[in-house]
């Protein structure tokens, strides 16, 4: 029972450093382990940290209430000890995954993301419209002394305009792909 207590330190410091890892991080494109590790398919380390500490608990609840036979307690033992070592493992190779190529799939944004940037696009096109319908007439308003900072206002908006519906445009475009190529 003692060397199972030493455990318990070395399982919150590493759901610490997995916090901050993952934060630091974000999700990788593809499980960190092999499903029979972890049973979840696991792209960020706490998950995984919770895990080993559920299989902590479980040796810990059948061993107090004498239901822990030899063999199971082999087993979650070994497995206990795999998840951790694989958990120490991610954590030292942190330097080296950094270096690695990102998959595709970890610069594509979630599609209700790209429905709320376009959103917000239309919401950008909508008062663009509206402040090019104000500086025309500002420029139509102006007198001739006034005229020339009038219409490069009014141009500096049409461009803003432009700009934003090439991007909405953008959007529109990857929002139609991913829905075929789902």
């Amino acid at each position: 029972m003692s060397k199972l207590s030493q455990l318990k330190p070395i399982l919150a410091q590493l759901a610490v450093d997995a916090a901050n890892l993952d934060r630091a991080r974000g999700e990788h494109h593809q499980p960190l382990f092999d499903e029979r590790l972890f049973h979840a398919h696991c792209k960020l380390l706490v998950p995984c940290v919770k895990e080993a500490q559920s299989t902590f608990d479980t040796i810990l609840r059948e061993e107090q209430a004498n239901k822990l036979t030899q063999q199971r307690a082999e087993f979650l033992s070994e497995r206990l000890l795999a998840q951790i070592s694989a958990i120490q493992r991610e954590l030292s190779t942190q330097s080296i995954r950094k270096n690695e190529p990102k998959h595709s799939s970890y610069y594509r944004k979630p599609i209700n993301a790209l429905y709320q940037e376009l959103a917000q696009h239309q919401e950008w096109e909508t008062r663009l419209k509206d402040m090019v319908r104000e500086k025309e007439f500002a420029v139509s308003q102006a007198s001739s002394f006034q005229q020339q900072q009038a219409q490069q206002a009014l141009i500096a908006t049409e461009q803003r305009l432009k700009r934003c519906q090439e991007a909405k445009l953008k959007i529109e475009n990857q929002i139609t792909y991913r829905e075929k190529n789902q």
